[in-house]
Protein backbone atom coordinates (compact mmCIF):
# COMPACT_ATOMS: atom_id res chain seq x y z
CA UNK A 1 0.00 0.00 0.00
CA UNK A 2 1.59 3.53 -0.87
CA UNK A 3 1.83 6.41 0.93
CA UNK A 4 1.19 9.64 -0.23
CA UNK A 5 4.02 12.18 1.70
CA UNK A 6 4.95 15.38 1.50
CA UNK A 7 8.04 17.30 3.05
CA UNK A 8 8.09 20.58 4.81
CA UNK A 9 11.39 21.52 6.09
CA UNK A 10 12.88 25.14 5.67
CA UNK A 11 16.36 24.14 5.46
CA UNK A 12 17.39 23.35 1.77
CA UNK A 13 19.94 20.48 2.34
CA UNK A 14 17.24 18.88 5.11
CA UNK A 15 15.03 18.65 2.40
CA UNK A 16 17.12 17.11 -0.25
CA UNK A 17 18.34 15.14 1.87
CA UNK A 18 15.39 13.80 2.89
CA UNK A 19 13.77 13.36 -0.88
CA UNK A 20 16.81 11.48 -1.62
CA UNK A 21 15.85 8.68 1.11
CA UNK A 22 12.25 8.88 0.86
CA UNK A 23 12.74 7.96 -3.19
CA UNK A 24 14.52 5.03 -1.86
CA UNK A 25 11.50 3.34 -0.06
CA UNK A 26 9.36 1.96 -1.98
CA UNK A 27 5.89 2.18 -0.42
CA UNK A 28 6.57 6.07 -0.28
CA UNK A 29 5.24 8.21 -3.19
CA UNK A 30 7.02 11.95 -2.21
CA UNK A 31 3.87 13.95 -3.88
CA UNK A 32 5.00 17.57 -2.63
CA UNK A 33 7.98 19.42 -1.04
CA UNK A 34 7.44 22.67 0.63
CA UNK A 35 9.58 25.11 2.92
CA UNK A 36 6.99 26.78 5.68
CA UNK A 37 3.88 26.02 7.89
CA UNK A 38 1.97 28.54 5.14
CA UNK A 39 3.21 26.38 2.31
CA UNK A 40 1.72 23.20 4.32
CA UNK A 41 -1.82 23.93 4.80
CA UNK A 42 -1.73 24.79 1.11
CA UNK A 43 0.00 21.27 -0.11
CA UNK A 44 -2.69 19.33 2.32
CA UNK A 45 -5.55 20.76 1.06
CA UNK A 46 -4.52 20.16 -2.63
CA UNK A 47 -2.47 16.78 -2.36
CA UNK A 48 -4.52 15.56 0.87
CA UNK A 49 -0.99 13.32 1.90
CA UNK A 50 -0.96 9.92 4.12
CA UNK A 51 2.08 11.22 5.45
CA UNK A 52 4.04 14.43 6.40
CA UNK A 53 7.83 14.77 7.43
CA UNK A 54 7.67 17.79 9.14
CA UNK A 55 10.14 20.44 10.52
CA UNK A 56 9.27 22.22 13.85
CA UNK A 57 11.03 25.25 13.98
CA UNK A 58 10.54 27.19 10.61
CA UNK A 59 9.85 31.41 10.69
CA UNK A 60 6.37 32.53 11.23
CA UNK A 61 4.00 29.53 11.86
CA UNK A 62 6.56 26.53 13.66
CA UNK A 63 5.35 22.88 13.36
CA UNK A 64 4.01 22.26 16.16
CA UNK A 65 1.67 25.14 15.66
CA UNK A 66 0.77 23.93 12.20
CA UNK A 67 -0.15 20.35 13.80
CA UNK A 68 -3.07 22.11 16.05
CA UNK A 69 -4.50 24.23 13.18
CA UNK A 70 -5.28 21.38 11.12
CA UNK A 71 -8.58 19.79 11.47
CA UNK A 72 -7.84 15.91 10.36
CA UNK A 73 -4.31 16.06 10.07
CA UNK A 74 -2.37 13.18 8.40
CA UNK A 75 -0.26 11.24 9.95
CA UNK A 76 3.28 13.30 10.95
CA UNK A 77 6.96 12.16 11.34
CA UNK A 78 8.46 14.98 13.06
CA UNK A 79 11.93 15.46 11.84
CA UNK A 80 13.69 18.28 13.93
CA UNK A 81 17.21 19.41 15.35
CA UNK A 82 15.55 19.98 18.97
CA UNK A 83 14.70 16.95 21.21
CA UNK A 84 12.73 19.50 23.57
CA UNK A 85 9.97 19.03 21.55
CA UNK A 86 9.78 15.17 22.20
CA UNK A 87 7.03 15.52 24.82
CA UNK A 88 4.70 18.25 23.05
CA UNK A 89 5.07 16.60 19.87
CA UNK A 90 3.69 13.18 21.13
CA UNK A 91 0.75 14.76 23.20
CA UNK A 92 -0.13 16.02 19.44
CA UNK A 93 -0.25 12.28 18.96
CA UNK A 94 2.27 12.21 16.12
CA UNK A 95 3.57 9.34 14.37
CA UNK A 96 7.45 9.45 15.56
CA UNK A 97 9.80 11.95 16.44
CA UNK A 98 12.91 11.87 14.84
CA UNK A 99 16.19 14.03 15.37
CA UNK A 100 18.47 15.47 12.45
CA UNK A 101 20.40 14.18 11.06
CA UNK A 102 18.46 11.21 10.33
CA UNK A 103 19.82 8.24 10.26
CA UNK A 104 18.06 6.17 7.01
CA UNK A 105 17.41 3.24 8.69
CA UNK A 106 15.34 5.07 11.91
CA UNK A 107 13.34 6.93 9.34
CA UNK A 108 12.59 3.43 7.18
CA UNK A 109 11.35 2.51 10.79
CA UNK A 110 9.05 5.63 11.72
CA UNK A 111 7.76 4.84 7.67
CA UNK A 112 6.55 1.77 8.44
CA UNK A 113 4.94 2.47 11.41
CA UNK A 114 2.94 4.89 9.26
CA UNK A 115 2.60 2.36 6.73
CA UNK A 116 1.37 0.03 9.02
CA UNK A 117 -0.99 1.78 10.64
CA UNK A 118 -2.55 3.38 7.94
CA UNK A 119 -3.08 0.13 6.77
CA UNK A 120 -5.22 -0.35 9.95
CA UNK A 121 -6.52 2.25 9.03
CA UNK A 122 -7.31 1.42 5.82
CA UNK A 123 -9.13 -1.68 6.56
CA UNK A 124 -11.52 -0.73 9.51
CA UNK A 125 -12.79 2.51 6.98
CA UNK A 126 -14.05 -0.03 4.37
CA UNK A 127 -16.34 -1.89 6.77
CA UNK A 128 -13.15 -3.90 8.64
CA UNK A 129 -12.25 -7.31 8.59
CA UNK A 130 -13.16 -10.39 10.70
CA UNK A 131 -10.93 -11.27 13.94
CA UNK A 132 -9.60 -14.90 12.76
CA UNK A 133 -9.55 -15.67 16.39
CA UNK A 134 -13.26 -14.95 17.74
CA UNK A 135 -15.95 -16.32 16.22
CA UNK A 136 -17.47 -14.68 12.53
CA UNK A 137 -19.44 -11.38 13.15
CA UNK A 138 -16.66 -10.36 16.09
CA UNK A 139 -15.18 -6.92 13.93
CA UNK A 140 -12.89 -5.04 15.45
CA UNK A 141 -10.58 -1.67 14.79
CA UNK A 142 -7.33 -0.45 15.51
CA UNK A 143 -7.15 3.28 17.50
CA UNK A 144 -3.51 4.90 18.78
CA UNK A 145 -4.06 6.28 22.66
CA UNK A 146 -1.54 6.60 24.96
CA UNK A 147 1.18 5.80 22.45
CA UNK A 148 -0.03 2.08 21.73
CA UNK A 149 -2.63 0.75 19.09
CA UNK A 150 -5.94 -0.62 20.83
CA UNK A 151 -8.20 -3.20 18.99
CA UNK A 152 -11.62 -2.36 19.59
CA UNK A 153 -14.45 -4.41 19.23
CA UNK A 154 -17.37 -3.08 17.90
CA UNK A 155 -19.36 -5.10 20.25
CA UNK A 156 -17.69 -4.02 23.01
CA UNK A 157 -17.93 -0.33 22.31
CA UNK A 158 -21.26 1.71 23.52
CA UNK A 159 -20.29 5.08 22.80
CA UNK A 160 -18.44 7.59 21.51
CA UNK A 161 -17.98 11.15 22.66
CA UNK A 162 -16.36 14.35 21.10
CA UNK A 163 -13.97 16.63 23.05
CA UNK A 164 -12.33 19.23 21.26
CA UNK A 165 -9.63 17.62 19.08
CA UNK A 166 -9.87 14.00 20.07
CA UNK A 167 -12.60 11.66 20.95
CA UNK A 168 -13.57 9.42 24.02
CA UNK A 169 -14.17 5.77 22.98
CA UNK A 170 -16.27 3.82 25.87
CA UNK A 171 -16.09 0.06 26.01
CA UNK A 172 -16.97 -2.51 28.56
CA UNK A 173 -15.32 -0.71 31.71
CA UNK A 174 -12.93 0.72 29.30
CA UNK A 175 -12.28 4.24 27.88
CA UNK A 176 -9.95 5.53 25.49
CA UNK A 177 -9.07 8.64 24.38
CA UNK A 178 -8.18 9.43 20.61
CA UNK A 179 -6.69 12.07 18.56
CA UNK A 180 -9.28 12.12 15.70
CA UNK A 181 -12.86 13.26 15.26
CA UNK A 182 -16.07 12.11 16.05
CA UNK A 183 -16.98 12.60 11.56
CA UNK A 184 -14.07 9.67 11.02
CA UNK A 185 -15.56 7.47 13.67
CA UNK A 186 -18.58 7.89 11.88
CA UNK A 187 -17.16 6.86 8.68
CA UNK A 188 -15.12 3.67 10.96
CA UNK A 189 -18.24 2.17 12.66
CA UNK A 190 -21.06 0.06 11.33
CA UNK A 191 -24.16 2.18 10.19
CA UNK A 192 -26.45 -0.36 10.89
CA UNK A 193 -25.39 -1.00 14.73
CA UNK A 194 -24.14 2.80 15.56
CA UNK A 195 -26.16 6.10 14.74
CA UNK A 196 -24.72 9.71 15.56
CA UNK A 197 -27.46 11.25 17.82
CA UNK A 198 -25.95 14.28 18.80
CA UNK A 199 -23.59 16.74 17.36
CA UNK A 200 -21.13 15.15 20.09
CA UNK A 201 -22.24 11.68 20.38
CA UNK A 202 -22.15 8.29 18.30
CA UNK A 203 -24.50 5.47 19.68
CA UNK A 204 -24.51 1.56 19.79
CA UNK A 205 -27.68 1.11 19.36
CA UNK A 206 -27.90 -1.94 20.74
CA UNK A 207 -26.68 -0.50 24.45
CA UNK A 208 -29.62 2.09 24.64
CA UNK A 209 -31.81 1.07 27.58
CA UNK A 210 -34.27 4.01 28.02
CA UNK A 211 -34.91 6.73 25.81
CA UNK A 212 -36.53 9.98 27.51
CA UNK A 213 -37.56 13.19 25.73
CA UNK A 214 -34.62 14.43 24.53
CA UNK A 215 -32.16 12.01 26.70
CA UNK A 216 -31.05 8.44 26.13
CA UNK A 217 -29.47 5.87 29.02
CA UNK A 218 -26.80 3.35 28.01
CA UNK A 219 -25.46 1.46 31.19
CA UNK A 220 -26.03 4.80 34.14
CA UNK A 221 -24.85 7.32 31.70
CA UNK A 222 -27.05 10.25 30.15
CA UNK A 223 -26.78 11.04 26.42
CA UNK A 224 -28.33 14.09 24.76
CA UNK A 225 -30.32 13.53 21.56
CA UNK A 226 -30.42 16.37 19.38
CA UNK A 227 -33.85 17.36 18.45
CA UNK A 228 -33.29 17.23 14.14
CA UNK A 229 -32.33 13.47 14.95
CA UNK A 230 -35.07 12.48 17.74
CA UNK A 231 -36.99 11.02 14.86
CA UNK A 232 -34.83 9.25 12.66
CA UNK A 233 -33.34 7.70 16.09
CA UNK A 234 -37.01 6.75 17.02
CA UNK A 235 -37.36 5.20 14.21
CA UNK A 236 -34.36 2.64 14.31
CA UNK A 237 -35.56 1.69 17.86
CA UNK A 238 -38.75 0.63 16.62
CA UNK A 239 -37.78 -1.07 13.75
CA UNK A 240 -35.26 -3.02 15.75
Amino acid sequence: MQLRCIIIDDEPMARKGLEEELREIPFIELVGIGESAYQAIELVGTLRPDLILLDIQMPGLNGLDLIKSLRQPPMIIIITAYSDYALRGYELDVMDFLIKSVDDRRLLKACCKAQEFHALRQSAAGASLPNLSMPSGDLYFFVKSNGKYEKIFFSELSYVEAADNYVLLYTNGKKFIVYDTLKNMESILPEDDFMKVHKSFIVAMKKVSVVEGYTLKIADTKIPISRNLKEAMMERIIKA
